[in-house]
């Protein structure tokens, strides 16, 4: 061999090739020292098994040995024969290899030299002599041994161009790789070309060619010369490709590195040149950081190209400049953005039902649709985040149930109010142009979360105004829209950025004051009032542990049972949500921590009896219905932001020409909804024993007290014509009837909305019978069972369906159209359909 045998390492323990090893590393005299045709090798030899290489016929090479069975087989050769034979193990990972994890055809090879090592391994120089092929195999306990059977390579009857065009290309190959791997050796061509025979050139190739062991051990086994030689061919071919390929990286790499070098070269000239204008070197560094920031920032190609541009013209201006200062504050926000950084979405259902269910009593149907789209995330990652709309009067928790869903989904919130806003500019932001630009909320919000998917919340969305600057609700259109906001672009940044992955929740209290573009872009959840057990509950488990642990009190310190809870709903508060009892009962733990500060031991214990002391006098009583209604007085329900309430209207006829008064601040509807009640009491006259004439004898007043309040609204149709029937005839109004609907000219009742509201209000005031329009018994089904067990629901299609059941017959009548008497002591109503 050219170099020592100690430098051309092969381990059989572990090892492999040396790859920074020549491809051919014998010389011309030693390619052919071996003559195995004189050599007589006997029919059973010693197993010496290889991990990671196959040992090729006129191969030398260094092994070593550490296994027990395998150093005890190198003893038994040096002590015999010298002959050994070498196996390659199936799964290099088995330890001890018996006969199903070695190849059954390997290479019998002499021991050279043996050096002994001073860890107890051994150090052998083998030398490949002929293919064998065992034909038993005997597990000793010292070590393996096979009977053999030498394979004979066939002798080539002729050399015809088709195998010397083989060899050719072969060698040609070989010569190409040592090229691209930079080994150019007259030697190594010498020996490729002294080769006459294909078979001992293609073991001479392969012994030195980089292949897999299965590559390897599929040309040991082809005993024919010219197939064995065509597979090394193959192999040579894609060991050139690859070749050529880590070339080409290895050249682009330098490139990159003499580029870099060019540029380094180039900015400590700037450098120089700087410190010769007086300018300090702060500048450059502050540039060096901002550039090292844009190339770690994750920037899509085209918003890095913008940012890089920016940074090459703040780098031309003076530090000093104007322009300069707006130019580095930009690509500050640029680089600080989470172009991106996402947190990871927790999608263990359960779990975001345990966590929802912590957080908020009831609400299940928008828990359920938030555990739905975690589902559909679970199945499909690539989702666009849904935009939901929480509408419902104040207290309800929407904005709580935002930060839960957060909490849920492991992602972070941040939360924007558009109460009041008016410049388009706070959602795009201001151009660079103006004095103190700076981009809009959302970017805002984008990076105050530091992830490219939070959730934001967009609070009071109905409360968006317009003005000369603009309309934030039209800006707001991107923004929502899944199909626009992948490429939303603010102002300020005047470059695209994905908003697709943001999970967007707005919150309103009523919808009207929604753009219908806008509301069209979003799915709403209705979030209605609370039931009375419901505050309790909440009030329960929420509320008292709370604002005991806000007013230095321990838990068990306030005992407050749920009567004492419920009388404070009924009395303190008047509500959809649960502020105002919030307020209460954090007004109740203050008087309790006052004693415990005076020195009085507790448990502290809360009775009805002491409740008016600490809370005043209740500005609600139950007793505020009244239980004997007059003549034209109806109880109407109406719908209102802040949750339903009950609503009187008061009709009273006198002597006149037949005018029409309306008073208490009606809207629009309520009066087109009178002039309807009035003609159909006039159409109907002779059927409620009316007279026919009542119009052009008397003025008719109508009248809904609390005049300040405007009222409007498609709901009062039913009680203004009962009202009207109600002063015409004398007859009363049941005082815990109230009812709700629009009508028709022809008698028809309409649907209204807002039926849950409205039926909480009724029972929070103690009605027990309430009349819906037919069309709206599907909206029963959101009503608790618990509720409609308190009060009696009646739908009715018709008007004529109406009177029935809401008057009571007085025993002496009036003459019908006469004003209205007062009316005396309490009567009783007859049993309704």
């Amino acid at each position: 061999m050219s170099k020592e045998y100690d430098d051309t390492l092969a381990m059989s323990e572990g090892g492999s090739h040396d790859e920074e090893e020549a491809m051919i590393e014998v010389s011309p005299a030693e390619a052919g020292s071996a003559d195995t045709s004189q050599l007589e090798i006997p029919s059973e030899l010693p197993v010496l098994p290889v991990r990671d290489i196959v040992v090729f016929n006129y191969m030398i090479l260094p092994l070593f040995v550490g296994r027990e069975k395998s150093v005890a087989a190198v003893d038994t050769s040096l002590n015999t024969s010298r002959f050994i034979l070498i196996l390659t193990q199936k799964d290099e990972k088995v330890d001890e290899p018996g006969e199903q994890d070695l190849h059954q055809i390997g290479t019998v090879a002499m021991i050279m030299r043996m050096l002994k090592m001073p860890d107890g391994r051994l150090k052998v120089l083998v030398q490949g002599l002929s293919r064998a092929r065992v034909t038993a195999f005997h597990e000793g306990e010292k070590h393996h041994m096979a009977e053999i059977e030498p394979i004979e390579e066939p002798a080539l009857v002729e050399h015809g161009p088709e195998v010397e065009a083989l060899m050719r290309a072969s060698r040609e190959q070989s010569e190409k790789i040592m090229q691209l791997r930079g080994i150019s050796s007259p030697d190594i061509t010498a020996v490729l070309g002294s080769v006459e025979e294909p078979g001992r050139l293609a073991d001479l190739i392969a012994s030195n060619l980089r292949v897999k062991v299965e590559d390897a051990q599929a040309i040991l086994e082809c005993v024919e010369p010219v197939k064995r030689l065509q597979l090394v061919n193959d192999q040579l071919a894609k060991e050139v490709e690859v070749a050529s390929m880590q070339a080409k990286i290895q050249s682009m790499a330098k490139e990159g590195m003499d580029k870099a070098q060019k540029d380094f070269f180039l900015r400590e000239q700037m450098k120089a040149i700087r410190r010769e204008l007086g300018e300090t070197g702060e500048e450059s560094e502050e540039a060096d950081q901002l550039r090292e920031a844009i190339a770690k920032a994750g920037m899509p190609k085209e918003v890095r190209s913008e940012a890089e541009k920016q940074l090459r013209r703040m780098e031309s201006m003076h530090p000093d400049s104007s322009e300069a200062s707006v130019i580095r504050t930009y690509l500050d926000w640029m680089v600080e953005l989470p172009w991106k950084k996402m947190s990871k979405d927790r999608l263990d259902i359960k779990e975001a039902q345990r966590i929802l269910d912590e957080d908020h009593y009831g609400l299940d149907k928008v828990k359920e649709r938030i555990l739905e789209y975690l589902s559909v995330r679970k199945l499909n990652p690539k989702m666009k985040g849904p935009i939901l709309c929480f509408v419902g009067p104040p207290g309800v928790g929407k904005t709580s149930l935002g930060r839960s869903i957060a909490r849920s989904l492991g992602r972070q919130f941040v939360r924007m109010s558009l109460g009041g806003m008016r410049d388009e500019a706070e959602i795009r932001g201001h151009r660079r142009t103006y004095i103190g630009s700076m981009p809009g909320r959302i970017i805002q919000s984008i990076k105050q979360a530091g992830t490219k998917n939070p959730i934001i919340m967009l609070d009071e969305i109905d409360k968006v105004g317009t003005d000369f600057r603009g309309d934030p609700s039209s800006a707001l259109l991107e923004v929502l829209d899944p199909e626009q906001n992948y490429t939303f672009q603010d102002h300020y940044l005047n470059v695209p950025f994905d908003l697709s992955k943001v999970m967007f929740i707005c919150t309103s209290n009523v919808l009207d004051t929604i753009p219908g573009p806008l509301r069209d872009r979003m799915e709403i959840i209705r979030i209605p009032g609370y039931t009375e057990s419901d505050k309790v509950k909440i009030a329960r488990t929420y509320l008292v542990p709370r604002q005991a642990k806000e007013n230095g009190l321990a838990k068990d310190e306030v005992q407050i049972t749920d009567q004492v809870i419920a009388k404070i709903i009924r009395e303190y508060t008047r509500e959809a949500g649960l502020r105002n009892l919030e307020r209460e009962l954090g007004s109740v733990c203050r008087k309790l921590a006052r004693k415990k500060a005076e020195g009085k031991e507790g448990p502290y214990k809360v009775t009805a009896n002491v409740l008016s002391q600490m809370l005043g006098i209740p500005p609600f009583r139950a007793e505020e219905r009244e239980k004997d209604l007059p003549p034209g007085v109806a109880t109407g329900l109406a719908w209102t932001p802040y949750g339903g309430e009950i609503l009187h209207i008061e009709i009273s006829t006198m002597p006149g020409k037949g005018r029409l008064t309306l008073t208490g601040q009606l809207g629009e509807v309520m009066k087109e909804s009178a002039q309807a009640a009035l003609s159909y009491a006039r159409s109907r006259a002779a059927k409620l024993g009316i007279d026919a004439d009542f119009s052009d004898k008397n003025d008719i007043h109508i009248h809904v007290p609390a005049g300040a309040t405007p009222k409007d609204g498609p709901s009062a149709g039913v009680t203004l014509v009962t009202a009207l029937i109600s002063a015409l005839t004398g007859t009363r109004v049941c005082s815990d009837v109230a009812m709700t609907g629009e009508i028709t000219l022809r008698g028809r009742v309409l649907p209204v909305g807002g039926i849950k509201e409205k039926i909480l209000a009724a029972v929070s005031q103690g009605i027990k019978w309430v009349i819906i329009p037919k069309a709206n018994e599907k909206d029963l089904q959101d009503i608790p069972a618990e509720l409609l067990k308190k009060i009696t629901i009646k739908p009715v299609e018709l008007i004529d369906e109406i009177w029935p059941l809401a008057c009571e017959k007085r025993k002496t009548k009036r003459k019908p159209g006469a004003p209205t008497p007062e009316t005396k002591g309490e009567q009783k109503p007859e049993a309704r359909a």
